[in-house]
């Protein structure tokens, strides 16, 4: 999202493992959790480093999203996996949580005070997604799937403005980076497999779902703008300039119409 003029860029984040993101009794003694803080403006943010003694995927039974058999003559066997998967499960989440106490920065580099986080910003695009009126050849439910994952490996990286100046392919790297750990520790498997599919189709664009779901990224963007503007007395004037003629579908242009429409008038009263 739009932010103020550019701080300096963000350079190599250094770990310091330090027992911070998760809970070190919950976590399994053969993994170690890390943070690493990003400089040069960019808050703290978690980054996850599986260190096993193997592969992370073996530690989670093939992870969460491998078939399991419940019929297994093994009962101990199956009882292990499925608390292993569990401990993945968890972990996952735990990891999540920092989408929910994320602040979007370019709200906070304009003083809004109690500015939403990122995943405030990522659940009402999946409103979006679920309300919107069907359109030919466009599968809602991939839709809203890609508007929940779209920012998830922001809770490693946090949200990256370009006020930060960090250029586009060196951010994409970062969240990629930053979705392989998040998925290691999901412990691989087919939800981390379609989790990362869902990003990559978001990332590139390369899909209609993912071109209408950037359109709700920019109108979900532009009507938050519009309402701290009432509520707290300001003029945001660059989140409405950074969007302009960038909508890619009619129903991302008419939405954004109304927003803008309802600001025209609001400024004029």
């Amino acid at each position: 999202m739009a932010s103020v003029p550019a701080k300096a860029a963000l350079s190599s984040p250094s770990p310091s493992y330090l027992a911070r993101s998760l809970d070190s009794r919950t976590v399994p003694t053969n993994v170690k959790f890390g943070l690493c803080w990003e400089t040069a403006g960019i808050s703290p943010s978690v980054r996850v480093h599986a260190l096993t003694s193997g592969a992370v995927g073996s530690r989670c039974g093939g992870g969460v999203g491998s078939r399991m058999s419940l019929n297994s003559a093994d009962g101990a066997s199956t009882a292990s996996s499925l608390s292993s998967s569990s401990a993945a499960v968890i972990d996952f989440l735990t990891l999540c949580h920092r989408l929910k106490t994320t602040k979007r920065k370019g709200w906070v580099n304009h003083g809004i005070k109690g500015a939403e986080s990122i995943a405030d910003h990522m659940y009402r695009m999946s409103l979006m997604a679920l309300i919107a009126g069907d359109l030919p050849g466009v599968n809602r439910e991939r839709c809203i799937k890609i508007a929940i994952v779209h920012d998830i490996a922001e809770a490693i990286v946090g949200d990256i403005t370009p006020s930060d100046g960090v250029p586009k392919e060196k951010k994409s790297r970062m969240e990629q980076a930053a979705l392989n750990e998040m998925c290691e520790v999901l412990g691989g498997g087919l939800r981390a497999e379609e989790i990362q599919e869902l990003w990559a189709e978001y990332e590139n664009n390369s899909s209609i779902e993912a071109s209408l779901v950037k359109d709700f990224d920019k109108v979900e963007m532009i009507l938050q703008a519009l309402e701290y503007e009432a509520d707290h007395g300001k003029v945001l004037d660059e989140f409405f300039i950074s969007t302009e003629g960038k909508f890619q579908t009619e129903i991302g242009k008419s939405w954004a119409a109304e927003v803008i429409s309802r600001r025209k008038k609001r400024l004029a009263s």
